[in-house]
């Protein structure tokens, strides 16, 4: 049974998660990464990346979940930053 921290940790990680996909969509719509700061987001990727082997290591689902999602966002927004110079 999941305890009521977990939910917690379940609903702030599908909020915060979530917060990437208007930048996701916005990007790929116009094709434009201007206002993206590469080294931000690579940064960011290695922290998220750090999170989700502690969550591994904790067995903690949300992290994990949050943490996956998160990586994989802040990739595609790499990937754009590379790709539409």
């Amino acid at each position: 049974m999941i305890d009521n921290y977990e939910i917690i940790g379940l609903l702030a990680a599908l909020l915060t998660t979530a917060s990437f996909l208007p930048q996701v969509y916005k990007t790929w719509k116009s094709k434009s990464a201007d206002g993206l700061s590469l080294t931000m987001y690579l940064a960011f990727f290695v922290g998220i990346i750090l999170w989700l082997v502690y969550g591994v290591h904790l067995k903690s689902i949300s992290m994990i979940i949050a943490n996956s999602i998160t990586a994989i966002f802040t990739f595609l927004l790499i990937i754009f930053k590379l790709r539409y110079k």
